[in-house]
């Protein structure tokens, strides 16, 4: 592991344990070219997956681009972040789970969308806002239209 502040390549663990989410390792490290300690997580990957964009473009999976977009989508909702950190882990674990490498965006996305669905309406609505690259009011407008018939929305009047 690289030391963030020299760059030595020679760190050494100093401490191991569980991260508190119980998927990852949590590892202490120290570097003896600089005496920096930084800390570093580990998580089972099931396997290598590949994005494959609507433009045919192909990139490695970033399961950090994917929690970026969930937390902004759900920024200030009220959302525990262990809770966030499960549905993540979930969403990657169903991606590993499809039996190929190569998963389609498109593919992603809904599954984002299913599972925002069930947790939170307005996330679930910011996603797609993105997601389906709303362009104006009128499309959004629209898309609750679409939502309500689908999924029971309290009206605060």
């Amino acid at each position: 592991m690289r030391c963030p502040f020299c760059g030595n390549t020679d760190t050494q663990v100093k401490d191991s344990r569980p991260a508190e989410d119980h998927v990852s390792i949590r590892r202490r490290r120290s570097c003896p070219g600089c005496a920096g300690r930084f800390t570093t997580y580990e998580r089972v990957q099931l396997r290598d997956l590949i994005v494959v964009k609507k433009n045919g473009r192909r990139e490695e999976f970033d399961r950090d681009k994917l929690e970026r977009s969930i937390r902004v989508a759900m920024q200030k909702r009220p959302v525990e972040p262990d809770r966030l950190d499960q549905m993540i882990t979930g969403i990657v674990r169903r991606l590993e789970s499809l039996g190929d490498t190569d998963v389609p965006s498109e593919s992603i996305g809904k599954i984002v969308m299913e599972t925002l669905a069930r947790i939170d309406t307005v996330g679930y609505v910011r996603f797609a806002s993105v997601y389906k690259n709303f362009q104006a009011a009128n499309d959004f407008e629209q898309f609750v239209i679409e939502l309500r018939t689908h999924i029971p929305i309290e009206d605060d009047s």
